[in-house]
């Protein structure tokens, strides 16, 4: 039968930056090697496959899946599938509206505001399901260093350190010294799994505090090894939704709402936007949003 699909740009507001993603509507029946098979096909960073909710006030059940594996939580798909199901729903709207999308997703319901805009790219925005915790323990710092190309001396800005957290899917923080060292890091797969550890998803997110764009919090970039090749991400909202961890960590934001902006893709040639919102309590997350734009760059159909 055929299946809709779309291609999207999220943590973007022009088509060909930000991060690419794959939105499968109508995916009952497909089994999991089949949805995996089909991620692999469309070789993006994500696919998300669009099941109908387990509860019918929900929008939809999705499922997540890089060319290799199915994940629990991921931002770019979150966003670019709110924005999706919103844009189908209404359309291009004459005026600006807002919409709500309940998602279901392995981690749990995330609650999605959409913000439909005429003559501008929809936002969404949505609450993170679950506070970053801590997650595997990391190499030493000459090893880090190593494992990115870098000196052990650029493993560091300021008070931050580097530390492994998740918020759904677990990522190493990295700190580098300043723009320069983060353009030149590239994975050695030699000291990966020494410097991030053996699990699954040893990704490393390193970042700057130097920006491209005065507004900005961060600068950063998403490494990995997939199949013994270096890979990188373009924009990474679950890496982000977990980072808050070592912002409240090392910044140490006094108690209230907390607004950041992180760049990401921009090695890569594909500029990306992402907005994190962290709300402080008694010097602790109390909760924390991921924000950002996407545009529909493409439709077809899966003859499946």
């Amino acid at each position: 039968m055929p299946r809709p699909y779309a291609l999207l740009d999220v943590f973007t507001n022009k088509a060909l930056t930000g991060n690419p993603l794959a939105v499968v509507l109508n995916a009952e029946g497909l089994s999991d090697t089949q949805m995996q098979q089909i991620a692999n096909e469309f070789n993006l960073s994500e696919t998300v496959f669009v099941l109908p909710p387990e509860n019918p006030a929900h929008n939809a059940a999705i499922r997540i899946f890089t060319p290799s594996m199915e994940l629990p939580f991921a931002g770019h798909p979150t966003v670019g599938t709110a924005v999706f199901l919103a844009e189908n729903r209404f359309g291009a709207p004459d005026n600006d509206m807002d919409a709500l999308i309940l998602l279901e997703e392995k981690v749990g319901l995330v609650r999605c505001a959409v913000s439909l805009q005429k003559g501008k790219a929809t936002t969404a925005e949505f609450d993170v399901p679950k506070l970053p915790q801590p997650a595997q323990k990391l190499g030493e710092i000459d090893v880090i260093a190593a494992a990115l190309s870098l000196e052990p001396n650029e493993i560091t800005f300021e008070n931050h350190t580097p530390l492994a957290w998740e918020a759904g899917v677990p990522f190493a923080f990295v700190p580098v010294a300043d723009m320069d060292a983060l353009n030149r890091l590239q994975p050695v797969e030699k000291y990966w799994e020494e410097a991030f550890g053996t699990i699954s998803h040893n990704n490393a997110f390193a970042y700057c505090r130097q920006t491209v764009h005065v507004d900005s919090s961060f600068h950063a970039r998403m490494v990995y090894l997939e199949n013994g090749l270096p890979r990188e991400d373009a924009a990474t909202g679950s890496a982000v939704a977990a980072f808050a961890a070592s912002i409240a960590r090392f910044d140490a934001p006094l108690d209230g709402t907390h607004k950041y902006h992180i760049e990401q893709g921009y090695k890569m040639g594909r500029p990306s936007a992402i907005s994190l919102e962290i709300e402080i309590r008694d010097g602790k997350i109390h909760t924390h949003r991921i924000g950002g734009q996407a545009v529909i760059l493409a439709r077809g159909e899966l003859l499946l």
